[in-house]
């Protein structure tokens, strides 16, 4: 029954969830509160904007856990590569 009562902080929560683990509802709340209020923004500035101007870009949405990056490569700043990992274990 430990293993169901572990903190966020433990390592094998972190193991199984990763980033995730370091967010709460709430801080997945305030991502929304954010989101909606960049976009209320856009809405406000695109509605009052000069027509002859350019169209005002989309806000992105804040990333979160688990969120892939935009240009489709995986977050592995710093990480070794397969053959350094052979390498080393070799």
């Amino acid at each position: 029954m430990l293993v169901r009562h572990l903190p966020r902080d433990s390592a094998l929560i972190r193991t199984l969830h990763g980033e995730a683990a370091d967010w709460s509802v709430t801080d997945y709340l305030l991502a929304a509160v954010v989101d909606q209020l960049a976009e209320a923004n856009w809405m406000f500035a695109t509605v009052n904007r000069d027509e002859d101007s350019e169209p005002l870009e989309f806000p992105e949405a804040m990333p979160r856990p688990g969120d892939e990056p935009k240009d489709g490569s995986a977050d592995r700043a710093g990480a070794p590569t397969a053959e350094e990992l052979t390498r080393f274990f070799l």
